[in-house]
């Protein structure tokens, strides 16, 4: 999402550097994609494809989110799960993306006018077509994961989780191994507040500003849980950034990290995470130092929170 709306308008150099940060992560054998048809209005989805332009088909597995409506000037506007409009939304992202099919396709919250199972049959439906291969979901509660399963096979749920936001651990995740789907974490650096690179104020029409968790004494506090890990990732001569990452990855083999990075640089950094071998004495002292709970403030502001995690 970075690449495309979020923090500023995309710039030519932006451009740029983010289709090559997606290309060094292709070549440094990352092969997961995660956009959304709504990041950006469609942008993202062309940024794309200008990156995989040249590359075989199967080097990128392309997880795509839809759903989310957006008006001329960016600003969200509602939900439509509806199965004719599913059918509508697929349609213009293979034609930006400029593929055949999408590997996982999932809507990017549950429409409340819209039942669950309807959804899933619509994209089981478009499985069938041969315009999709996996069905997923994001942002959804345990008893929706099972009424999504009981329509067609879920191959994972996208959801938010670090070390400083934990509540996915519980009957959710209990949940998703029980019935054989991964989790793909978002914000595992708790939208950089664990990558130690925040200091003390935010860039002017950065979206972070509106999350009570970087709002004036809440960002203070949070902040000064992210130095705690600073200097605990001293210790395993690794970045806070690393760290972060590899205590999500160690939490299980089902679970993977989403990185959000926009440069090559953090692009570099965060790879390097994958070489930093956690053991459980290691991810029980940073869940030590960034206990369950810690954050001051919720990540989204009141008006976005939904019912995901009432189970």
């Amino acid at each position: 999402m970075g690449f495309s709306d979020g923090y500023g308008a995309p710039r030519p150099e932006v451009h740029q550097e983010s289709v090559a940060t997606i290309q060094a992560a292709l070549d440094s054998g990352i092969n997961l994609l995660d956009t959304a048809d709504f990041y950006g209005s469609g942008h993202n989805e062309l940024l794309i494809r200008e990156a995989l332009k040249g590359r075989h088909r199967d080097q990128a597995i392309l997880s795509v989110k839809f759903g989310v409506m957006r008006d001329p000037k960016g600003g969200l506007n509602g939900l439509d799960n509806r199965p004719s409009a599913i059918w509508n939304f697929i349609a213009y992202s293979l034609k930006r993306l400029d593929v055949e099919y999408i590997d996982i396709y999932r809507p990017a919250r549950i429409d409340p006018d819209v039942p669950v199972e309807e959804t899933i049959g619509a994209i089981a439906d478009l499985v069938k077509a041969g315009y999709v291969r996996h069905i997923a979901l994001s942002e959804v509660n345990a008893e929706t994961v099972r009424r999504a399963a009981a329509v067609h096979p879920i191959v994972d749920l996208q959801i938010e989780y670090s070390l400083l936001e934990r509540r996915l651990e519980g009957t959710l995740l209990n949940t998703c191994r029980e019935l054989g789907i991964s989790i793909t974490a978002y914000g595992v650096l708790a939208r950089g507040l664990l990558g130690g690179h925040i200091r003390t104020t935010l860039p002017a029409g950065d979206l972070r500003g509106s999350s009570p968790r970087f709002q004036g004494g809440n960002l203070q506090e949070n902040l000064e849980l992210a130095e705690r890990l600073r200097v605990a990732s001293r210790a395993l001569d690794a970045t806070p950034a690393q760290a972060a990452i590899a205590w999500v990855a160690a939490q299980g083999p089902d679970i993977f990290p989403l990185v959000g990075t926009r440069s090559r640089s953090r692009l570099v950094e965060a790879i390097g995470a994958a070489n930093l071998k956690l053991t459980a004495a290691h991810a029980g002292a940073l869940s030590a130092v960034v206990p369950a709970g810690a954050a001051i403030g919720s990540a989204f502001p009141v008006d976005q929170q939904d019912s995901r995690w009432e189970q």
